[in-house]
This record gives C-alpha cells, sequence and structure tokens, in this order.
C-alpha cells in the first residue's frame, strides 16, 4: 500500500515490486525491481538528487538466510526548478533494481515471501513523500523461466556501466577546478555524492565539454541518448596533477642581483601605479622651493627614510614568514581583498582632502605646538608619502626587479635585506638627488594662487588610482564586491563632508566631539553593514578579446605532448604593467592574426588571488611576481623562451615570427 500520495484526486506514484524470474533456485541471485510509475509530471529522485529533493530507499525483510544488494539506478535526466535549483531524477517510470542472493539450502516446493517498505519524494510544484508497504511471493523450483524481461531490459540497459566510454574523454586540471571534453552532442554528465557532503555540479562549457569548479577529483556518471537507446558510464578525472617542473632558473651573481634591484627600483619611478603620489611629492617640493637649502634636503631625506621603511618592514616580513615555512611573493598583500579595500579607502580619503571635502584642524595646543616645529611636522608627511609611494608600488615589478626579487627570496635573511636596500635606494635616488641641488627649483614655477587649483587636480591621479583597485577588486570579488564597496566609500564620503563642515576653525570643542561622534558612527556603521555583511565571495573576472585558455599544468602539459606552442601570460588585475602590455602588446589584432597562423595556444596564468598552482610555475622559473611571459615552441618545449617584462608588440612579434 501506498500513502500520502494522493493530490486532487490523482495517485501521483503507483509502487510495486517485479521479479526477473518465475521461481527462485536456491543459491541462484536474482534481481528484484521497485517499479515506481508517476503521474505526468510528477518525478522522483536520484542516488544524489542534486540541490534538492531525497533518494528513493528500499528497507527490506527477507527470509533468513537471504541477502540483498545495493540498488542499482538507471542514469536521471537533469531537471532546472525555479531558483536555478539543479536536481536529478526520473519521471514517467522508473524500474530500482536490486540483487537478492538465496540461501543453497532452500528446499524446492516452497514459497519465499519478500517484504519491502519502499519511501520516496515525488515532486512537481510542490514536493510530496510518500511510502509503500510491498510484498512478493515466489515460489522456489530447480530451474527458472525469466519474467518480466522487457522491463528489466529496458532499465538495465540503463545502469551505468564500469568500463570506458566508447568516446574517449579528455579531463584538464586547474586551479578553478576541472574540465572534461570529448562528450557526444547531447551528452549529461551527473555527479556522484561518494564520501564527499557536497558534491559540485557540472556545468555545460561548451558542446561536448564540462566545467567542475572544484579542485577535489570527480566521480559522476555520463549518459547518452533516450529511451531504449539510453546508455551509461561511470567516469572520473583522477588526482590534481601537480605543477609540471619547468628547467632550472639560471644563477644570478649576487652583485648582479643588487645591481638589478637597484635598477628596478629607479624604473620604480615610471610606473604608472606610483605616479600619483609621486606627483603630490613634487608638488611639494614646489611649495618648498622659497625655503632654505637644508630644509629641501631634510624633505628629500623623509621621503627616501619613508621609502626604506617600507621596503625594510616588508623584508622584515618576508623573513618571517619564510622562518615559519610560508611560500612569500612580491606584491602578495594585493591578493589580499580586505588589504585593497583599506588601501583604496585611504587613496579615496586623500583624494577627498585634496578636493578641499575636508581639512585636518588640529587643536590649539596642538597647533601652537606644530607651528614651533614646523619643519617636523612636514618631515613627517614627506616621511609618509614615501610610505605611500612604495606601497603603490609594490604590484609593478619593472625591468630587472623581477630577476633581483627571484634570486633574493631563495637566499638568507641578509641577502634579502641587502636586495630591499638596492631597490630602495634605487627608487629614493631621484628625490636625493633634487633635493641635494635646491637650485634646480629654479626651474619650477613660483608659488601662487594657482597651487590651490592644483591641488585639486592632483585629486584626479588619486581617484584613478582608485578605479584601479576597483578593478582588482572586481576580478577578486565580482561586481557585488564593487558595488558594496563602493557603498561604504559613500559613507565615507559623508563622514568626511561632516568632519569638512563641523569641525573648522570656528567650531566648539563640543561641536567637534559630537562630529567626530557622527563620523565614526556613519563609516563604522557602513562598514559593520556593506563590508562586514553584503561583501560577497569571489567571482569570476571578465573574459578579454583573445580566446584564452585557464593555466593548468595539466592543460599546459597536454598542450605540449599535442606538439602546440603555448605562450603563457602570467598576469593579475593588481598589475597594472600587465594589463598595458595585455592592451598594447599582447591582445591586438596583430598578434592574434600572427598566433592563429602559427597555431599559438593563449594561455593566461591569473594570479589576482592566490593561486599555489601558478605561485610554484613561477618559482620554477625564478620568479616571484609578475609579469612574466614564457613561449614554450612545438617539438623545443623543453627550451622555453621567456619574453621581458616590458613588452612591445613587435617584441613578441619578432619572437613569433622566429617559431616554426
Amino acid at each position: 500500500m501506498s500513502s500520502a500520495q494522493v493530490v486532487d484526486g490523482q495517485q501521483l506514484v503507483k509502487a510495486s515490486l517485479v521479479s526477473s524470474v518465475a521461481a527462485v533456485v536456491p543459491g541462484k541471485p536474482f534481481e528484484v525491481g521497485l517499479l515506481l510509475d508517476m503521474a505526468p509530471g510528477w518525478h522522483t529522485y536520484w542516488e544524489f538528487s542534486g540541490d534538492a529533493g531525497l533518494p528513493t530507499r528500499i528497507d527490506w525483510s527477507l527470509p533468513e538466510g537471504f541477502q540483498a544488494g545495493a540498488i542499482q539506478w538507471p542514469a536521471p535526466h537533469l531537471m532546472i526548478e525555479p531558483g536555478d535549483i539543479w536536481t536529478y531524477g526520473y519521471g514517467g517510470q522508473v524500474l530500482l533494481i536490486v540483487t537478492i542472493t538465496p540461501p543453497a539450502d532452500l528446499t524446492p516446493g516452497g514459497v519465499v515471501p519478500l517484504r519491502a517498505k519502499a519511501s520516496w519524494l515525488v515532486c512537481k510544484e510542490i514536493c510530496v513523500p510518500g511510502s509503500a508497504a510491498l510484498a512478493l511471493d515466489l515460489p522456489v523450483s530447480t530451474s527458472a523461466a525469466a519474467d518480466n524481461a522487457d522491463v528489466f531490459a529496458l532499465f538495465r540497459s540503463q545502469i551505468p556501466s564500469a568500463g570506458d566510454p566508447p568516446f574517449p574523454l579528455k579531463w584538464k586540471f586547474s586551479a578553478g577546478g576541472w574540465e572534461v571534453s570529448g562528450l557526444p552532442e547531447g551528452a549529461e554528465l551527473f555527479p556522484l555524492a561518494g564520501d564527499a557532503a557536497d558534491p559540485v555540479r557540472p556545468e555545460p562549457a561548451e558542446e561536448g565539454a564540462f566545467r567542475i569548479a572544484s579542485e577535489r577529483p570527480f566521480r559522476g556518471v555520463v549518459a547518452t541518448g533516450e529511451g531504449s537507446d539510453r546508455r551509461a558510464w561511470f567516469v572520473e578525472s583522477g588526482a590534481p596533477v601537480p605543477a609540471a617542473a619547468a628547467p632550472a632558473p639560471p644563477r644570478t651573481g649576487l652583485w648582479l642581483a643588487l645591481f638589478y634591484g637597484f635598477l628596478g627600483g629607479l624604473i620604480l619611478n615610471l610606473m604608472p601605479c606610483v605616479l600619483p603620489v609621486i606627483s603630490l611629492k613634487v608638488f611639494g617640493f614646489i611649495r618648498q622651493a622659497g625655503e632654505s637649502p637644508q630644509k629641501i634636503f631634510a624633505h628629500g631625506l623623509a621621503f627616501s627614510g619613508g621609502i626604506f621603511a617600507w621596503f625594510l618592514g616588508l623584508a622584515a616580513l618576508i623573513i618571517a614568514l619564510k622562518s615559519g615555512g610560508t611560500e612569500v611573493t612580491w606584491a602578495f598583500q594585493f591578493q589580499n581583498p580586505w588589504f585593497n579595500i583599506g588601501i583604496g579607502t585611504v587613496v579615496f580619503i586623500f583624494a577627498l582632502n585634496l578636493f578641499g571635502v575636508f581639512e585636518v584642524v588640529l587643536p590649539g595646543r596642538a597647533s601652537n605646538a606644530m607651528e614651533s616645529a614646523a619643519s617636523s611636522s612636514g618631515l613627517g608627511g614627506s616621511f609618509f608619502q614615501g610610505v605611500f609611494a612604495t606601497l603603490l608600488a609594490t604590484p609593478c615589478t619593472a625591468p630587472f626587479l623581477g630577476t633581483a626579487l627571484g634570486f633574493a627570496f631563495s637566499q638568507s635573511a641578509g641577502v634579502i635585506l641587502a636586495m630591499f636596500c638596492s631597490v630602495a635606494f634605487g627608487m629614493a635616488l631621484p628625490y636625493l638627488v633634487l633635493t641635494a641641488q635646491p637650485g634646480w627649483m629654479k626651474f619650477l614655477p613660483r608659488p601662487g594662487a594657482w597651487m590651490e587649483r592644483l591641488k585639486q587636480f592632483m585629486g584626479f591621479p588619486l581617484m584613478a588610482t582608485l578605479v584601479w583597485i576597483l578593478s582588482i577588486i572586481g576580478g577578486q570579488r565580482g561586481m557585488d564586491g564593487v558595488f558594496w564597496f563602493l557603498c561604504f566609500l559613500l559613507c565615507v564620503a559623508l563622514a568626511c563632508w561632516i568632519y569638512g563642515g563641523f569641525c573648522g576653525p570656528l567650531s566648539t570643542l563640543r561641536g567637534r566631539w559630537i562630529a567626530i561622534l557622527l563620523v565614526l558612527a556613519v563609516a563604522g556603521g557602513g562598514g559593520a553593514y556593506f563590508l562586514g555583511k553584503k561583501f560577497p565571495g569571489a567571482g569570476q573576472p571578465a573574459a578579454g578579446g583573445m580566446a584564452w585558455v585557464p593555466f593548468s599544468a595539466r592543460a599546459l602539459s597536454d598542450l605540449k605532448g599535442e606538439g602546440r606552442t603555448v605562450f603563457v601570460d602570467f598576469t593579475a588585475d593588481w598589475c597594472i604593467t600587465c594589463k598595458f602590455n595585455e592592451r598594447t602588446a599582447i591582445d591586438t589584432p596583430a598578434v592574434r592574426a600572427l598566433f592563429a597562423e602559427k597555431n599559438v595556444v593563449p594561455m593566461k596564468a591569473d594570479w589576482t588571488n592566490a593561486n599555489p598552482e601558478i605561485t610554484a610555475a613561477l618559482k620554477a622559473f625564478g620568479r616571484v611576481g609578475v609579469p612574466f611571459y614564457v613561449i614554450y615552441p612545438a617539438g623545443r618545449a623543453d627550451s622555453p623562451v621567456v619574453l621581458p617584462e616590458i613588452l612591445t608588440e613587435a617584441i613578441l612579434l619578432d619572437a613569433l615570427k622566429n617559431l616554426p
């Protein structure tokens, strides 16, 4: 009998037990099936039901000595419910087959009572649980004819086979998960639960291919055809393949590496990451042009001190992390979205200050003290600008700097400190030279009313820096992350406006405290709500114009094994040099045309979020930062061609034209 299965007078599921034989033969296994006939539009579920639902269960009550095997599940069908709920199940009719093994000492002539309680969930717009207590009596005989042959043949053919499917599958693994291709048109892929509590659903990527966003080994069922032509096979991905070994990095001498570090630090001043803050410092030199040479040089020393403080602090942190066994890479802080939120907020506040939204007003006593030590105040500001300029410079590994840091990160603590001092000296040298020669200031315009306009204008480079940081957050947390961060910045802007409007020189002490409390409430509340509750998980970065293949060691190995030429772009959304190279030298019509002519596969190693596989690939080449470009020529994959960090279209085209 069945229960709880009648809705609006309609029987939703009719359940019965059927046997593959007309009689039981002692000691000879036979099959019994739970046959479920469902009303039109209603469905029950497979052994893994997907995002919702429950699989059918059978609890057997068998005579002593009888044993029941596990349910043999025919291949299901995918059903996508409202709300993007993916489930796997059966409509119409399904037979769940179980093998029953009788004891060998049965006496012919008797009757075997088979009893089972089946339970299921049947769904349409609503879901209704159902159950049935089922009985099947079979005689015992020395031989038995087949029974219910058609229905058993139909559903037995749909049970997944353990053999290989007649079409070869190609599995590729990357940090983002698995991709399987080679499936025939119309094939379906279903995940098996196995030991995983929450298996990831395969999603169609293109015709004959699926993506599984999980780094765990995948096991599932692939099915083709319909009705009597439906066939299925168990498939599995195997274990993830570790990063392919690359040629040993060339040995670099200490003095040459230090020289490279110095050159890299010098060229960092030309990188777009750091130009906004450097422009602010040049603006400060203009304001100081009428002061004494000693004071100007002191500001240059303070600015340089900020550069050294940041680099030495970063070196100390790297040494500490390496001592703890952590893999450390250049600009690793920009892989943390919370760091990007913090630095983006600081940049935004600085821009509002330059636009005149607020000014920092000190209390009376502090103001008097600062007037008596004005130079000290100015030196502190120059020091902080040096720190801030260096902070924004770290994502840009300039030419020579990538090789130098790759050498340093594999050396002792003393060498790491020496290398970072070399980089800091290279970056600080222009400011030391400029402030040591104050006579050069005469070539700068005289201070005047125009400086207030210039000050406001300097806020726009900082806003451009904020746009760049937003692009990084977009790659890490998607558009939702950018939206909620902008909501938080709106609260910060309101807080700065409150501070600027009610903490001026004419405001009372009580009014200032009230304004400060409002500032903390608005900014803190906005951060708690928009960032603490709304900030999302990682999203997927947008695709570019070129048909990039996501990097993975398995995919790279497969392509090299096929004799394909592969161009690998190690990049990140927070690396402006990378983005500049991609737009001006890589993703151009001429390069795309030559890629097609030479049958080159463009592969992107996106390092925006921390990725151990990409980190290992960089480390194999002695690199700890991006950009980094390498070509694996067809037939000569063991001799990769390493390209410069600052790439031009001409350099890349020449390298490609030299390929066979």
